[in-house]
């Protein structure tokens, strides 16, 4: 069998053959450049193309193709959801991959479940059985493994922990992306920010350099390393809602390990520990004291080891269609 993952952001996609106990053999990356719609997934067929050329292998040799796209995918339909991606609200990706490679298996998860399999399988919680990822980039999202299980949900949209509801009462900055996300996210971090700025015209710190609407939570964490009192703020408080999300997690699920990744952790790494102090406030005693708090040890290949690695499991498992 031969194993092919592949990892679809918005803006390029990344693909690897792989062994059977999840190691890149190969690894190429293509730019979708303002792709959309079925266009997209012409440029999926190429990536696989071309591994399958590099690799030498036979047209008609067994396949197992394993997908982590950034949205939601579909367990039903092999439908994706992709909201950076134009023309994909409803987009058939595993028929349009089975019409491309007929005699393949065809395994779609979303970007949260990839990231946790991939650090499970390759990374920081490797080997363990309750580990719950938190992805943290312009948005903010989870992917929860229990009892060696993906959770998935009734339609699933599970992990969408950006909605978490920590900081009464609502507001209509909420409307769009949820409160937790409002505050502790890429975009919610630059937010906050902004927001401070303007009720400190007197401001002259290290933010006032940046032209305001371009301001970026990346600007603001290398703020930080100087103590500026703006950006210390604002990250004060993504901290705290970070800690107390966690520790509903935590309470929630019992996890083993609680993974943090995505963009911002990066630079945000160096604060797990503070994270971990926030949720220990929070959340229900014994659990916690169980649970370790970890920055994630593939934060640029986490989905590609997950898309990897659920290319192997429907293999093993003898699935059809996943």
């Amino acid at each position: 069998m031969v194993y092919i993952g592949l990892d679809l952001g918005g803006t390029k996609i990344s693909g690897a053959l792989f062994s059977e106990s999840c190691t890149i053999l190969l690894q190429e990356t293509l730019l979708l450049e303002g792709r959309e719609g079925k266009a997209v997934a012409g440029l999926i067929f190429t990536l696989c193309d071309k591994l399958i050329e590099l690799g030498s292998i036979k047209a008609d040799d067994e396949k197992s193709i394993g997908i982590c796209v950034p949205g939601i995918a579909y367990s039903k339909t092999g439908n994706v959801w992709a909201p950076n991606i134009p023309g994909w609200e409803n987009f058939p990706l595993r028929e349009e991959l089975k019409k491309r490679f007929p005699h393949s298996l065809v395994s779609i998860e979303s970007d949260r479940t990839c990231s946790i399999l991939g650090e499970t399988n390759q990374g920081v919680s490797r080997g363990y059985k309750n580990v719950v990822f938190v992805a943290v980039g312009t948005g903010i999202g989870a992917g929860i493994l229990i009892d060696g299980r993906i959770l998935h949900g009734a339609s699933d949209i599970f992990g969408a922990i950006g909605w978490m509801a920590l900081q009464p009462p609502y507001s209509n900055d909420y409307d769009q992306c949820g409160c937790f996300e409002t505050y502790a996210s890429g975009t919610g971090i630059a937010l906050q920010a902004k927001n401070l700025l303007k009720t400190f015209p007197q401001y002259k710190g290290q933010l006032s350099q940046f032209p305001f609407d371009q301001l970026t939570a990346h600007d603001v964490f290398d703020a930080l390393k100087s103590k500026d009192p703006v950006a210390t703020q604002v990250i004060n408080k993504a901290i705290e809602m970070w800690g107390m999300a966690s520790a509903n997690l935590v309470s929630l699920f019992n996890p083993e390990m609680v993974v943090f990744g995505g963009g911002i952790f990066g630079p945000a790494a160096v604060l797990v520990d503070r994270i971990y102090m926030e949720a220990q406030k929070w959340a229900q005693p014994i659990a916690i004291k169980q649970c370790k708090f970890a920055a994630s040890e593939l934060p640029n290949l986490a989905g590609l080891y997950g898309a990897g690695a659920i290319s192997i499991l429907n293999s093993q498992n003898n699935l059809t269609d996943h």
